[in-house]
């Protein structure tokens, strides 16, 4: 007596025997695939609308997953497998998981990072604003970082300013030989411990003492380790972020550069944008290396209340005997600094006592000028947002195709970046003021930045790729963080596959599934 499943056997025997007689159809990729993997999965996405990454238009196909690798993307007919578990796509789109190139956090401390699952970052890029784990040897934060788990995974840049303080450099204008030897070895040290490149923060001490020489030695260890070097740069004021710029650029003779959170204080108006862009265009024209930025979808900034001090009041300089001997001088360059970034209403503070109050909501409530508070808080006693940018000129930057989408947020930042960058993509440039494409959204925060940052199969959808992707319908994601309300998680990502598994459904946290990455 022949039963079903002896059926279903004897089919599935035919279907995995290599066709061998002449003038036979040659096998589908469905039976290509039965013949060299088998029929058990872990792991099947069906009847979505598949965006890679990199085609501008979607297809309709089934996604199959096998520990932390796609194996396959097309027709499945599902008789013909086993799989643990199933994802109804219907009406969503899958894409890769999105990659932020500028992020912040501390793995150890904050491992789950839910406030990026839940806006799509599935990788994020970590040692920022060179800043960096203060470790020699990098290897043993790494190895803790995989042995906690994080929710997403981590790419390491190694901090300028740390290998400054790590090499006895810290606040020297110009490090002696054996001094720039060791930043130089540290530097390749990192690379080799698997860091994707170099950062630095030229805005910030120690990074701000750093010369043309240092950094062009520093850039040709990056070049020789085939990475890139990622540049909050010295100054983004309008008048001066071209010399910025045109300094990082000079780095870029010796590997790939990239200008991180692409920012112009106080410009306005999208022919200022086009400015920035054409010099932009015009070095990636003219070098055998990529040329690009990052940017967030905000008009704040954020970062310590220093920003707004004189260099000369920071370290390595006596802040209290500062405030004696030049106090009157402090206080007027502070009040022109504050007014020249659009007053104190327009700095919102994110920490403790303040957080949540403007500089002169603050001011008001102590009766004192904003300068004299600034004056108590000093420059390392606070951070804030600074409503400092321009909406149609940080618009048009963010048109460019080379210019892809970072959020520079953490888990605890009081801005609302860190929690809705990516979500707020989709929302308002997509959906609301169509910008441009979801499909064109998708390849600024996956493919470009994978492309950018040497990140081997992530960031794009096809057999063989590691398991990073999503499933959602763009109608529905929203950021809901603002700033009154920073730490909202964003809604409308149904599904948040890491490394090839759930990590993050239905507005919670599945598991941490994430690696550190190594170059």
């Amino acid at each position: 007596m022949i039963n079903r499943r002896t059926i279903v056997c004897f089919t599935r025997l035919l279907l995995w025997t290599p066709v061998i007689f002449s003038g036979c159809s040659s096998p589908t990729p469905f039976q290509e695939l039965l013949q060299t993997q088998g029929h058990r999965y872990d792991l099947l996405i069906c009847n979505g609308r598949v965006l890679d990454g990199q085609d501008s238009i979607p297809r309709l196909a089934d996604v199959l997953i096998r520990h932390d690798s796609i194996l396959f993307i097309g027709e499945v007919d599902t008789s013909f497998i086993e799989v643990e578990q199933r994802i109804d796509a219907s009406d969503k789109f899958i894409t890769p998981g999105f990659i932020d190139t500028h992020a912040h956090g501390d793995p150890l401390e904050t491992p789950g990072f839910e406030n990026f699952l839940a806006m799509g970052v599935t990788t994020i890029c970590l040692g920022q604003d060179g800043d960096s784990p203060e470790y020699e040897n990098i290897r043993p934060w790494m190895e803790k970082v995989d042995s906690v788990g994080p929710g997403v995974n981590i790419a390491m840049f190694a901090g300028h300013g740390t290998l400054r303080r790590l090499s006895g450099v810290e606040y020297k204008p110009e490090p002696a030989p054996a001094e720039m030897g060791r930043m130089k070895a540290l530097l390749a040290d990192a690379m080799d411990a698997g860091c994707f490149g170099m950062t630095t923060g030229l805005e910030y001490t120690p990074g701000t003492y750093a010369g043309d020489e240092e950094l062009a030695a520093l850039a040709k260890v990056v070049g020789e380790n085939g990475g890139l070097i990622m540049s909050h740069v010295r100054n983004e004021d309008n008048d001066a972020i071209e010399a910025s710029i045109k300094e990082l650029l000079r780095q870029g003779r010796y590997c790939n550069v990239q200008v991180s959170h692409l920012k112009v204080v106080y410009g306005k108006g999208e022919e200022r944008a086009e400015e920035i862009i054409a010099l932009l265009d015009s070095a990636r024209n003219n070098s055998a290396y990529s040329v690009t930025a990052d940017i967030y979808p905000y008009t704040a900034s954020y970062t310590g209340i220093g920003i707004v001090f004189p260099q000369w009041a920071k370290p390595p300089n006596d802040y209290e005997q500062v405030k004696r001997e030049r106090r009157k001088e402090l206080l007027e360059f502070l009040y022109k600094k504050v007014m020249a970034r659009n007053g104190p209403e327009a700095t919102l503070f994110g920490t403790e006592p303040y957080a949540g109050k403007t500089l002169a909501q603050v001011a008001a409530e102590r009766g004192k000028p904003f300068e004299e508070v600034l004056l108590n808080i000093g420059p390392g006693g606070a951070s804030g947002a600074y409503f400092v940018m321009d909406e149609s000129l940080q618009g048009r930057l963010l048109e460019d195709p080379h210019v892809m989408i970072c959020s520079d947020g953490s888990p605890t930042m009081h801005h609302p970046r860190g929690y809705g960058s990516f979500a707020k993509i989709i929302e308002q440039y997509v959906q609301q003021e169509q910008r441009f494409s979801l499909a064109e959204a998708v390849r600024k925060m996956t493919s470009l930045p994978a492309r950018t940052l040497g990140l081997q199969g992530r960031g794009i959808l096809k057999a063989g790729s590691y398991a990073d992707l999503l499933v959602f319908d763009p109608r529905k994601v929203k950021a809901r963080a603002g700033f009154s309300e920073p730490h909202r998680l964003a809604q409308g990502m149904d599904w948040v596959v890491v490394n090839g598994k759930i990590a993050f459904q239905g507005g919670q946290l599945k598991g941490r599934r994430g690696i550190v990455l190594k170059k």
